[in-house]
């Protein structure tokens, strides 16, 4: 996860030895149901599917979008499927530099809004990283002759985006690459854990928010996996016990974001952390940069065994290491960047590089998607590994990105392996209208989660939220 500097540590290599089957094939005479998505799906006593353009969004195959992303042949999915997610990181300090504000949230499109980064106390106390951009920023349609205590900046306008779209829920993100550090000696303890999730529900309550991002990059030994064991373990309870007196039937959402350097993961104890959670944001990105001597692809799905040098790690494999230790397919959600990364003086993938540039969308090395491509650069699809970039041959410069190619290979992937859906981050990186990858990918999905948020906070400490915000 990106830090507000967008600082992020190098991954390392780990190989994987588990290769997950890409469909489910069943034939039309067999009378067996398979789990797939957490969902199931049975045989069809015909030859073909119809056309899944043709379907309303509920009938289509495993989710099966307009675009005609598909999965098994001869198969339906059952109505106990929920649809996906589409999930998408708001970063409070955006509202700053990129001048991104929260109305300017894709809101039909997203199922979840992720919102970063929450800061840590000595003693555990979760608290507000930035209040103006939080709670006192007014926007033009906020009143300065407001009675009481009420809630402005980012937190005011997500509820009222709550209110006219039902399906999206918020989550406060707590942590997050520079607050990281935070959460070793916090979490050690029993105290320490009883005081970050207590105060975390506080905060997600006095917010009117619907649940709880833990970001901790990374728990560094088996002792620290399990002490994240138990801190999700607290909150999952916390987040439990204030829904049964507050919001009976319920469930407030606990969720990570789940590293995908196999080093990372490969200390957690991930079957231990996955009975308390809703769902796992897998940071599919960073897999190359600065740290590298070598050009290559941040967020590849497949390694390229012609160009090793260019795909050091892998979606693909973290997927399988996932799946493979016990996490759902159906709790997995795909990462995606909406940023690229810039290597300079370079003659093309998996090549010696001098540096990142002077130059970037709000830092050097930085170009967010909407900035890309730059002029003279010409865009292009790496089919091996299943990644996009561009290419300046004149300035020898290189970017490594997601565009709209491979968000539509990523999407027809996460629907064939039967994962959760897909999180972006962040939400100031991406275009508006035809080039949006958030739309593009809510769109070949299909069938996106329509189970209503939380409106009711009547504890909540600004008088704004605990009334519903009426009026706005």
């Amino acid at each position: 996860m990106l830090s507000a500097l967008f600082l992020v540590a190098p991954l390392a290599f780990f190989p994987a030895t588990f290769a997950l089957p890409r469909s489910v094939a069943l034939s039309p005479e067999e009378d067996v149901d398979v789990q797939r998505r957490g969902v199931t799906v049975t045989t069809v006593r015909s030859s073909t599917l119809a056309d899944p353009r043709a379907l309303p969004s509920s009938s289509r195959p495993g989710g099966v979008s307009a675009n005609g992303i598909t999965t098994s042949s001869n198969t339906t999915v059952e109505s106990s499927f929920s649809g996906y997610r589409s999930a998408l990181y708001f970063a409070n300090w955006g509202i700053y530099g990129a001048d991104y504000q929260p109305q300017q949230l894709p809101a039909d499109k997203i199922t979840h809004v992720l919102y970063a980064f929450a800061d840590i106390a000595a003693d555990g106390e979760v608290k507000s990283s930035d209040s103006y951009s939080d709670l006192e920023k007014h926007y033009p349609t906020d009143s300065w002759n407001d009675q009481g205590e009420n809630a402005y900046g980012c937190v005011k306008q997500l509820y009222l985006l709550k209110k006219k779209h039902r399906q999206m829920k918020t989550l406060l993100s707590i942590g997050g690459w520079t607050y990281s550090p935070k959460f070793a000696p916090v979490a050690a303890t029993e105290d320490g854990r009883q005081r970050f999730c207590n105060s975390s529900v506080t905060l997600m309550k006095d917010w009117g928010f619907d649940g709880l991002d833990l970001d901790w990059e990374y728990p560094s030994d088996a002792s620290q996996a399990q002490d994240y064991v138990d801190l999700l373990r607290t909150c999952r309870e916390a987040l439990d016990a204030y829904a049964a007196q507050h919001a009976p039937g319920y469930r407030f959402l606990l969720t990570v974001a789940a590293p995908a350097g196999p080093q990372n993961y490969g200390t957690m104890d991930l079957a231990g952390m996955d009975a308390y959670l809703d769902s796992w944001h897998l940071m599919a990105y960073d897999y190359a940069g600065p740290w590298d001597a070598t050009t290559g692809h941040q967020a590849n799905l497949y390694p390229d065994p012609a160009n090793p040098e260019a795909t050091k790690f892998s979606t693909d494999r973290a997927v399988a290491d996932y799946l493979a230790r016990g996490v759902p397919a159906s709790k997995l959600v795909l990462g995606l960047p909406l940023y690229g990364r810039i290597f300079a003086s370079t003659t093309g993938l998996g090549q010696p590089y001098t540096g990142v540039g002077d130059q970037g969308s709000i830092e050097p090395g930085i170009w967010l998607y909407k900035d890309l491509p730059r002029p003279g650069a010409e865009e292009r699809w790496d089919a091996a590994a299943g990644a996009s970039y561009s290419f300046d041959p004149a300035a020898s410069e290189l970017v490594s990105y997601d565009t709209l190619a491979s968000a539509d290979a990523k999407t027809a992937y996460l629907v064939d392996r039967g994962l959760g859906g897909a999180v972006f981050w962040e939400a100031s990186g991406d275009r508006e209208g035809e080039g949006s990858l958030v739309g593009a990918v809510a769109s070949a999905m299909g069938r996106l989660e329509e189970a209503e948020n939380c409106l009711s906070y009547p504890t909540s400490r600004y008088e704004n939220i605990r009334n519903g915000v009426p009026g706005e």
